[in-house]
């Protein structure tokens, strides 16, 4: 499966190719576009990133959580480009045997994809501005961008 896609993120066909007799506990994670973020409206938000980094760097994020919490299953989807309002930014899906490990893994897993993989938002607001970061902390060399994210 894929961690990185221009398309609308299919979350129940994802959820569907996850399920497993093994798993007694899924937990969903789904990041939505939200209208407001600190006091101004949202128009519409577009990611960036580097894409060969970003997709190994969640790959080693899954199977790290899939290793440490012995799980039947994980999967982590971000999506690039130009998102609207509502849209699915990102889903994160954990399966285990108990429902503890499967709410522990999918929190490790998003935190870590959030500050670590080489991924960028420019949010864009209705009176014109916009503004980068709020996703990612990666301090990775390799994007253009002069300024944080």
């Amino acid at each position: 499966m894929e961690h990185l896609t221009n398309k609308p993120i299919e979350l129940i066909a994802a959820i569907e190719s996850l399920r497993s007799p093994l798993t007694g506990g899924m937990v969903i994670f789904s990041g939505e576009v939200r209208l407001s973020n600190n006091d101004k409206e949202v128009a519409y938000l577009e990611y960036e990133a580097y894409e060969p980094m970003a997709k190994k760097k969640i790959s080693e994020i899954v199977a790290a959580a899939k290793e440490r919490w012995k799980l039947n299953n994980a999967y982590c989807i971000h999506r690039l480009g130009r998102l609207e309002i509502s849209d699915c930014a990102i889903v994160v899906i954990t399966c285990g045997v108990h429902r503890a490990e499967a709410y522990d893994a999918n929190r490790y897993i998003i935190d870590r994809v959030k500050y670590e993989v080489p991924i960028w938002k420019n949010e864009h607001f209705t009176d014109g501005t916009n503004e980068w970061g709020n996703n990612s902390t990666c301090k990775c060399s390799v994007h253009s961008h002069e300024h944080h994210h």
